[in-house]
């Protein structure tokens, strides 16, 4: 009785809790390849900043790929921690728009199989360290496993260059032969070429090759993904989308935003020691950032 009791509550838990809205990326992502704009990719880092997120996407009536990488999933207590925060913020904030949960460059089979099996919609396998052949074979991997639970997959060709939680790469433009390789092999929902971006701040102009990409676009005819979003001029961000890119990742500059308005918010408050006012300090420039992406994007009201 007791379990037939605990049983049907946890399913209204996750019948109710707007897991109608909680999808994985194809849908969203179809969407923005026919409609020439892209989808933005937020990384979370804790329960405030994935509010933010759900709020402002809300309000602006924008779909939204939720990222964690492993390193924020380890810091946040675990997958089944951080998948059940996004579905049960998606209840208590009342979200409409499509939310996908998403493993932000998965570094293994296992890594992937754990964020599917705790109920993320979506995963990328992050395989580029290895040969291409390789690579193309964890990939099938992971696209066998992601079948089962109706999620989507992404995968990388070349090396996104720059610094991402511990881990660190140098730029390696992905070729064209070997993209073709990877999605005549494989059924993939996106596909995320290096192609001169690169994580955390860029030292000098980023250097994306349009050409390559367009030329990727045209082959694949799949919404490909721009890692690296932060620091990337306006003009190449429209540019990028023209060229087939449905889904743009930003991390470091919420963190950024978010960090310059606590400082703010300290530097007037400095007797301030409640950690709720202190880290909501920088709510008002995280959402700001927000807003400016997904209209940069042009996601708004595409939800």
């Amino acid at each position: 009785m007791i379990y037939t009791l605990f049983a049907f509550c946890e399913k209204k838990i996750y019948n109710d809790n707007g897991d109608n809205m909680i999808e994985n990326m194809n849908k969203m992502l179809k969407k923005a390849y026919e409609g020439k704009y892209a989808v933005p990719h937020f990384n979370i880092n804790n329960l405030e900043w994935t509010r933010y997120i759900l709020e402002e996407c809300e309000e602006m009536h924008s779909p939204v790929i939720i990222g964690v990488s492993e390193g924020a999933i380890k810091y946040m207590g675990g997958y089944q921690v951080v998948a059940s925060l996004v579905r049960n913020l998606c209840n208590g904030l009342k979200i409409t728009v499509p939310v996908a949960i998403h493993l932000d460059h998965g570094s293994s089979v296992e890594s992937c199989n754990e964020a599917l099996k705790a109920g993320f919609t979506s995963v990328m396998i992050d395989a580029s360290k290895y040969e291409v052949a390789e690579n193309i074979n964890i990939t099938k991997q992971v696209v066998k496993l992601a079948k089962k639970y109706k999620a989507s997959v992404e995968a990388e060709m070349g090396h996104v260059g720059g610094q991402e939680d511990n881990m660190s790469a140098d730029l390696m433009y992905a070729k064209v032969e070997d993209c073709k390789q990877m999605v005549d092999n494989v059924k993939l929902d996106a596909f995320a070429p290096a192609l001169g971006s690169v994580h955390g701040l860029y030292k000098g102009e980023p250097n994306l090759d349009f050409d390559r990409m367009k030329q990727i676009s045209d082959m694949t005819k799949m919404p490909l993904v721009l890692h690296g979003g932060t620091g990337i001029p306006d003009d190449k961000i429209k540019r990028a989308i023209e060229c087939g890119t449905c889904k743009i990742n930003v991390n470091t500059e919420l963190q950024i935003a978010w960090r310059n308005g606590m400082v703010e918010f300290l530097n007037n408050n400095q007797k301030a020691y409640d950690p709720r006012k202190v880290i909501g300090g920088g709510e008002t420039s995280m959402k700001t950032a927000i807003k400016n992406k997904i209209l940069l994007f042009g996601s708004e009201n595409k939800a």
